[in-house]
């Protein structure tokens, strides 16, 4: 996006925007209804945006093709699973903790007590169409 000089840069409270989320029990085929309480646009960001999500549970698997994608884990604690080539990964995050997903790493992530995150995300977002064992 383009801004001229005398166009306002937003500013974002971040605080607000949580605000408006609940905390819900995520599931690989949860309803999108479900998702919009507790998954939020907070702002577009280069060729994608910055998202916000509050849940328990696990979320199906995921993979961002066009770029990394920065996870910054806000409160709780939540495990990254990964499938790399060199075999599946788990790493705990908790709070105040920041990893790069590199491109096309298929993750998902499970939190049995609760997380809040922040993620910068390129799109698009790839999902399978059924939850399964290894999307790959």
């Amino acid at each position: 996006m383009i801004r001229t000089e005398d166009e306002l840069i937003p500013v974002i409270d971040f605080k607000a925007e949580l605000a408006k989320l609940t905390q819900f029990a995520r599931t690989p085929t949860s309803p999108e209804a479900d998702r919009r309480k507790g998954l939020g646009s907070i702002a577009p960001y280069r060729d994608g945006g910055i998202f916000a999500s509050k849940f328990t549970g696990s979320g199906g698997w995921e993979r961002h093709p066009a770029g990394d994608e920065i996870v910054y884990v806000l409160e709780g604690k939540t495990i990254l699973r990964l499938l790399t080539d060199a075999g599946p990964q788990d790493q705990e995050l908790s709070a105040g903790m920041i990893m790069v997903v590199p491109t096309g790493v298929w993750h998902r992530f499970e939190s049995a007590n609760g997380v809040t995150l922040m993620a910068v995300t390129r799109q698009p977002t790839e999902h399978p169409k059924v939850d399964v064992a290894d999307p790959r």
